[in-house]
């Protein structure tokens, strides 16, 4: 694995997303919904940094299943969301790759009567964007490689890193050989 974005580059990144989501708020209420599973951590590392009254809640989104470095179809299942009505809502999500998970999200929660809907991406894949809508804050462009850690994972591993690190075709074989039932070699390395 080769690290794209290091735990100090990640803390100042969200130290300047808070800063303008604060300036961008200013003061008013907010609902925080988190987009599950990928976007924990940096919805943990995000709300302890705003100022004003913060409320949380989670939607949960998929087009990556399993093994999958590709998209495919959309799941969305918004269950866990209390009332918007007349609510300022931030949607934050791990990473803008095609957009159709975020626009779909934001569709539906203007549908719900949020007042105003904004959206927040830690990491925003350059080139790949396949909707009109762009993110109102994003944390960092990256190029367009597979990323782990910092909350997005490969097949429900590497979440936990404390850097976001790109796989390449060698790691991914690795990862997919590791979670074959028959054998189990050694997780990728990180290299700076």
């Amino acid at each position: 694995m080769r690290v794209l974005l290091t735990a100090a580059e990640l803390a100042s990144g969200i130290e300047r997303l808070a800063a303008e989501v604060g300036r961008d708020a200013r003061g008013t209420p907010l609902m925080v919904v988190g987009v599950l599973t990928g976007s924990i951590v940096i919805v943990a590392d995000l709300i302890r940094r705003l100022d004003g009254p913060v409320s949380v809640s989670m939607a949960w989104a998929s087009s990556y299943r399993g093994t999958a470095t590709e998209p495919g179809s959309l799941e969305l299942h918004l269950d866990l969301l209390p009332d918007l009505a007349g609510q300022d809502v931030l949607v934050v999500d791990d990473i803008f790759d095609t957009g159709r998970t975020m626009e779909a999200i934001v569709v539906a929660l203007e549908e719900r009567g949020a007042a105003r809907v904004r959206s927040l991406v830690l990491l925003r894949k350059q080139g790949r964007g396949e909707v009109a809508m762009e993110p109102d804050f994003v944390g960092f462009e990256i190029p367009d490689v597979f990323v782990v850690g910092y909350g997005l994972d490969f097949d429900g591993t590497f979440r936990q890193l404390d850097h976001v690190a790109a796989l390449d075709a060698a790691d991914i074989a690795a990862a997919r050989a590791a979670h074959s039932p028959s054998r189990s070699p050694d997780p990728p390395s990180c290299a700076p």
